[in-house]
């Protein structure tokens, strides 16, 4: 059985925001134990993740150094992230799976994904990526390095910039053959690196940032996952969150969560992409059997086996 599980960048931040690399192998090695205990199942296993503060802390680097040093671009931050976090999580899990009595390849790949240029996310951008900034240094910035600026609810100016829908992840052919290989694999770190073609064929980054689950659902799909796991802080999906009518949803079908999305009863800037994301990569998944599971990092196991989570079925 092959399971494709999305985490997310704060999943390697402590509890008190220590962002440090310290902290984040600290958080790597708690992640490896769930991770291992189903390779110990029998599953096949994929992990992608975010990276939201991780390249936050990269920009901001950039920003400090920039009279020192050359900068890098949103690009670059993705692949050195990507690399960086996959380092981490391969090594945190091949250490937790040795220790166990297990030998297994686990490995991290570079991924860019292709996007349409002409989506509309580049119209308005919104995703904000980087600290905040007073309103001289934003205009600054705004004018130097041509950069989106928006004003944050009275706390400060930051960066956004455009979040397309990926379109297709370029590595898929590497990551299946490394996974039919029997590999354990990190990829699609922070939704991809996001590339563009031009009129001769030839491929360009872009400065734009990609949601992660959207392009796990496409990973999800292309490699054949039975499941698709995406975690959340919470155990199950609740209709009607933070009401006295709150429920957990447990094993519902692609209709009814298409009628609870109909019904706005997922929050746009939490519950709704993963949910989204559920829903693309069952329907593009050729397993007729094939499931979406959400909840927290530490039922995955029991999720897998129908005991907990929140299931979601063609």
């Amino acid at each position: 059985m092959r399971v494709v599980i999305a985490i997310g960048g704060n999943a390697l931040i402590d509890d008190n925001g220590d962002g440090t690399i310290p902290a984040q192998f600290r958080r790597s090695r708690v992640v490896a134990k769930p991770l291992s205990d189903l390779v110990e199942a029998g599953w096949q296993v994929i992990v992608t993740h975010g990276n939201g503060p991780q390249v936050g802390s990269v920009m901001r680097r950039v920003e400090l150094s920039s009279k020192e040093i050359y900068p890098i671009d949103l690009g670059l931050a993705v692949a050195d992230t990507q690399g960086g976090m996959g380092y981490m999580i391969c090594q945190t899990w091949r250490n937790e799976l040795r220790r166990r009595g297990h030998d297994r390849a686990a490995t991290a790949v570079i991924t860019t994904v292709t996007i349409d240029p002409r989506d509309p996310g580049f119209v308005n951008p919104t995703k904000p990526i980087g600290g905040f900034m007073d309103e001289k240094t934003a205009r600054q910035h705004e004018k130097d390095d041509g950069w989106r600026i928006v004003e944050d609810s009275g706390r400060g100016y930051r960066r956004v910039v455009a979040s397309p829908r990926p379109t297709k992840v370029n590595e898929m052919p590497t990551i299946k053959a490394l996974v039919d290989a029997g590999a354990l694999v990190v990829a699609g770190g922070g939704g991809g690196i996001p590339v563009i073609y031009d009129q001769n064929g030839d491929e360009q980054g872009v400065e734009a940032v990609i949601d992660k689950d959207l392009t796990s659902a496409i990973i999800a799909a292309e490699s054949a996952a039975d499941v698709f796991v995406l975690v959340t802080a919470v155990e199950y999906v609740y209709v009607n969150f933070g009401k006295p009518t709150a429920r957990p949803l447990k094993d519902v079908s692609l209709e009814e969560i298409r009628k609870h999305i109909a019904d706005k009863q997922f929050p746009a800037g939490s519950m709704l992409p993963k949910i989204q994301a559920a829903v693309q990569f069952l329907e593009t998944a050729k397993n007729p059997d094939a499931r979406a599971v959400v909840t927290d990092l530490f039922n995955m196991p029991k999720a897998l086996a129908g005991e907990t989570g929140t299931t979601i079925r063609k």
